[in-house]
C-alpha cells in the first residue's frame, strides 16, 4: 500500500497508526502546490480534492481523509486498541469525537496556515479554537489519553493538529494538560519512527 503525504500535516495520523499497528506502507512524498507525487504521478489522478493523506491500496483502490485511512489501518491488524470494535456502541463514540476533532480543532488551527486570512477572522478562529480546547481538556482530564489509559486514533490526530500550533504562532499555554499530552504522545516510539519516515521519504 502506498501513503501519498507531505510531511507534519494530517497525513501523519495514518502513517502514526500504520506504525503503532504493525502495518508496513510505501511512502511517497507529494508536492501540494504543484499536485504531482515523488513517483512522478499527478496527485488529482489519486485524489481530485488534492490533499493528503490519499491511501493506495495494492489493488489501485484509494481511500482519503486521514481519520478513515487511520481507522481502516488499525483494522488490518486485530486484537490492537487504536480503535473500539467496529460496530459496537464505542465504535460510534470514538467516530463522533474524531468528527468533532476534524471539523472543530483541525478545521480553525488548519485556517491559521492562510497568509491571507483576515486579522478579524484569525481572532475569531482562535476565539472558537479556545472554546473547543476547553472541551478536549476537559474531556482529557487527568488521564494519559483521550478516552483513558490507551492510545488511540484520536489521540494521532490530536497530537498531530496541536503540533501546527508553534508553525501558526497559536499558543497553547493555558492548556497545559495538551501540552503534557503532546510531550507523552511524541515519546511514543510509533510516533518517532513516523516522523522519521517522513524525513527519509521527503
Amino acid at each position: 500500500m502506498k501513503l501519498f503525504f507531505f510531511p507534519g500535516s494530517c497525513s501523519q495520523v495514518p502513517l502514526i497508526i500504520a506504525h503503532e499497528a504493525g502495518v508496513p506502507l510505501t511512502l511517497v512524498a507529494v508536492d501540494l502546490a504543484k499536485k504531482t507525487t515523488a513517483d512522478g504521478r499527478n496527485f488529482l489522478d489519486i485524489n481530485p480534492n488534492g490533499y493528503v493523506p490519499a491511501l493506495e491500496l495494492d489493488n489501485g483502490k484509494v481511500l482519503t481523509e486521514a481519520n478513515v485511512i487511520a481507522d481502516y489501518l488499525s483494522t488490518l491488524k486485530p486484537g490492537n486498541t487504536l480503535m473500539p470494535a467496529t460496530g459496537s456502541f464505542d465504535y460510534f463514540k470514538m467516530r463522533e469525537l474524531l468528527n468533532f476533532l476534524t471539523a472543530e480543532v483541525h478545521k480553525p488551527m488548519g485556517s491559521f496556515f492562510n497568509p491571507a486570512l483576515h486579522p478579524e477572522t484569525r481572532a475569531a478562529n482562535e476565539q472558537l479554537l479556545g472554546k473547543r480546547l476547553n472541551h478536549v481538556a476537559k474531556l482529557l482530564g487527568s488521564n494519559d489519553y483521550l478516552t483513558g489509559s490507551s492510545f488511540t486514533v484520536a489521540d494521532a490526530y490530536l497530537f498531530v493538529v496541536l503540533n501546527w500550533a508553534g508553525w501558526v504562532k497559536f499558543d497553547l499555554s493555558a492548556w497545559p494538560t495538551l501540552q503534557a499530552f503532546q510531550k507523552r504522545v511524541a515519546a511514543r516510539a510509533a510516533v518517532q519512527a513516523a516522523q522519521a519516515a517522513e524525513k527519509a521519504s521527503s
